[in-house]
């Protein structure tokens, strides 16, 4: 079934927008929920809304919590002028305790990873990209040295199961009961069930394999970021044996003597921290002054505070991950499989590790719920996932739904071949070919829209559409032919001198290249001098010792690393937008420059 989607639609969307896109069931819907929350902050109105704030003595801080008889929601103090003539009535008042409660609230850990809570805990708390989570995942799973040879330390990866092998959980609970003692283990054995739609129970939650390997003995066998994720992996899973952690929630209200409003404090310490231990989660006390009820107050300060909501944010890998999952779209083997086809196909770009939207994502997006409406709806590819689930089980023939799909959905790309139009035609451009004289277009290919001769295919000329010609600058040399002047233009083959008087004079000369200029960076891969080369291609960047260092770059290296590799980054202009790109031909990390 992905099969005909994939293959039908892709050569559709690539015939009807530009050549190299492609569609799918899974990428499709999950590409429409970043577009959909772009154009959700796009069309966000911030709203306006207060709150009063009051500094009594003993050094507490209280938000007025009920006015005139009514609890105050979010919207109901939503101006100047309403906040002004509620503090004329509150600043001359007197203030004493009304009431004082203190409540025990007990905190249970969270079940061990799945694939998605995986990579969402390795991107917040390890700054990892879901892709490199997975990767060092692989390298746990498949095998890494330990004391007792090379052997896998880690269950399999890939999975949606909160399960655990029973004799697993007594491992880890006897491992608590003799490192820790008999206060941090869970009473009882604690169960986990998957909160996923149609989570598949044929594995385990991620753990580690052996209890023993714990990080103390990984540390010795494990690489720095192996280590990092192996750590995360095995003090979740010995958290979610381990006891509750216990709060005291402390709340504190205050009221005026003499107007009707009443102000609240919330204050919060750690009795015990349980499963905290090991997740080396901090617990930020803030405890309320012993007071008695009755008691008076004076206030030192009360103001207003203006606040404006905000609109969602821009998914990150994880975010969307967590979004995928929740709608029940793919399995955890498709999560970043998906969003690295739609970086790729060029639909989005992550930059500071947000997922913004790029033109041609919009124009992919629109089509498909133009005319392929089912195919990005989540509820339609989740409940895909439930038909697929029933085959597996045996209650559905899958010969019978994929031909039921199949009759309905070719009908529609037969309709889509003549029906949808063609974004594809070339556009004129007020330009002329600087090599044959013809018009200049403006096209779209398959990494973009980019400038070619209409001529073609007898004139292969060709540009990028930022690359825009520049002002033509007068040389000191005059042409032999006609005795004008000489101008710098640019051809594919970099730049040349050119009559003013063309097109009646077409006389050209090349440039002689400058001489290599030597650069402050040090060549990258073997740390000898860096050079600035010309060539009748124009101006690149490489090393003085070739032939023996080949390394070469388009863009000038500059003093900024690469978080990824180390190498240089260099600063240019990417899809009209100024970025930092790694000049490391292997990596390639481009992230923004603001």
């Amino acid at each position: 079934l992905d099969r005909i989607v994939g293959y039908s639609l892709s050569p559709l969307l690539s015939s009807k927008i530009q050549s190299g896109l492609s569609a799918g069931r899974v990428q499709s819907s999950t590409l429409k929920l970043i577009i959909d929350r772009e154009k959700t902050i796009k069309a966000f109105k911030p709203e306006e809304f207060w709150d009063i704030h009051a500094d009594f003595d003993h050094g507490l801080s209280a938000v007025l919590h009920e006015y005139e008889g009514k609890k105050l929601k979010k919207f109901d103090l939503n101006n100047q002028n309403i906040i002004d003539e509620i503090l004329a009535k509150l600043k001359p008042q007197n203030y004493q305790i009304l009431k004082l409660e203190k409540k025990q609230k007990n905190t249970s850990p969270n079940a061990p990873f799945i694939t998605s809570t995986l990579q969402q805990s390795a991107s917040t708390e390890l700054g990892f990209s879901p892709k490199k989570t997975m990767m060092l995942a692989q390298k746990l799973y498949e095998g890494v040295n330990t004391p007792s040879g090379v052997s896998g330390v880690i269950t399999y990866m890939r999975t949606d199961s909160c399960h655990i092998a029973p004799e697993a959980n007594e491992a880890i609970r006897s491992y608590i009961l003799s490192n820790f003692g008999k206060d941090y283990l869970s009473p009882k054995t604690r169960f986990y069930t998957s909160k996923a739609k149609g989570a598949q129970e044929a594995h385990e939650a991620i753990r580690p394999v052996n209890i023993d390997f714990d990080p103390g003995t990984a540390k010795s066998f494990l690489n720095g970021d192996e280590l990092k994720l192996y750590v995360l992996v095995y003090n979740k899973f010995l958290a979610s044996q381990m006891a509750n952690a216990v709060h005291e929630n402390q709340s504190l209200l205050i009221q005026s003597k003499d107007a009707d409003a009443i102000f609240k404090a919330s204050g919060k310490r750690l009795i015990f921290d349980g499963f905290h231990k090991v997740l080396n989660i901090k617990s930020n006390d803030h405890l309320l002054p012993e007071l008695e009820l009755g008691s008076t107050l004076a206030f030192s300060k009360m103001q207003g505070k203006q606040h404006f909501t905000e609109p969602p944010p821009r998914f990150n890998e994880a975010s969307l991950i967590k979004e995928i999952e929740k709608l029940g779209i793919g399995r955890p083997s498709t999560y970043v499989p998906t969003i690295s086809n739609l970086s790729a196909r060029g639909y989005i770009e992550i930059v500071k590790k947000q997922i913004t939207p790029q033109d041609i994502g919009f124009e992919v997006n629109t089509m498909l719920e133009q005319h392929f409406a089912n195919i990005v709806d989540s509820q339609f590819t989740a409940e895909m996932e439930n038909l697929l689930d029933a085959i597996a089980e045996g209650k559905k023939d899958w010969q019978q739904e994929l031909l039921s799909f199949y009759e309905q959905f070719m009908l529609k790309i037969k309709e889509g071949k003549t029906n949808i139009k063609s974004q594809k035609e070339a556009q004129p451009l007020d330009e002329k070919c600087p090599e044959c004289d013809k018009q200049l277009v403006l096209r779209k290919g398959r990494f973009g829209e980019f400038v070619g001769c209409s001529g073609y295919p007898q004139c292969k000329y060709i540009r990028n559409t930022e690359d825009s010609q520049p002002e033509a600058e007068v040389s000191d040399q005059t042409c032999e032919k006609c005795g004008k002047a000489m101008v710098k233009k640019f051809g594919k083959n970099g730049a040349f001198l050119a009559c003013s008087g063309y097109p009646e004079c077409k006389s050209t000369k090349p440039l002689k290249a400058p001489k290599a200029e030597e650069l402050e960076v040090p060549c990258p891969k073997c740390q000898s001098k860096l050079l600035k080369r010309f060539s009748r291609r124009g101006v690149f960047f490489g090393c003085s010792g070739y032939p023996k260092c080949d390394f070469i770059s388009n863009f000038e290296p500059g003093k900024t690393k690469c978080p990824e590799c180390q190498y240089p980054m260099a600063e240019r202009t990417f899809r009209k937008k100024e970025i930092f790109e790694c000049v490391n031909k292997d990596c390639k990390h481009r992230m923004s420059n603001d």
